[in-house]
């Protein structure tokens, strides 16, 4: 399973607003932090403000921040809401044209691991990714 590039932002903006909580954090600095596209990142962090994760402010002295504290934040429930797509094999979506599924036991069995990687990121906040995290927190902290 791979998670999409969006998913990837995603996750790592909210770090970057974890670690530098409690300063004006803009787009631009965590895409210059991280060295990726400002209007994907910009994409990215109006989907989390749409899901209630972050907050925008516009204008000077305006940025993003976390919308909840860090320990509410699930890993799981962020990846379900940004990830468009977790059809792991063609079986599993809505076109379903396996000559083979009527007697495959295979889709169950991917089934069971996406929801086994799903339950995983569940038991995950952010909090646990970023707090008592020193060298994440020396890699991100902008001085």
């Amino acid at each position: 399973m791979r998670l999409n590039l969006q998913t990837d932002y995603a996750l790592r903006l909210l770090m970057y607003l974890a670690v530098n909580d409690g300063r004006v954090n803009t787009i631009a600095d965590v895409s210059s932090h991280y060295g990726i596209s400002r209007h994907h990142l910009t994409k990215v962090a109006n989907a989390l403000s749409g899901l209630g994760v972050v907050t925008s402010t516009r204008g000077r002295g305006g940025g993003i921040a976390l919308a909840e504290p860090v320990d509410e934040i699930v890993i799981g429930e962020i990846v379900r809401s940004v990830e468009n797509d977790f059809h792991l094999v063609e079986c599993h979506g809505p076109k379903n044209a396996c000559a083979i599924s009527a007697g495959c036991r295979l889709a169950k069995v991917l089934t069971d691991a996406g929801n086994a990687f799903l339950a995983v990121l569940d038991g995950v906040t952010l909090a646990d990714l970023t707090r008592r995290n020193s060298s994440l927190r020396s890699l991100l902290r902008v001085a």
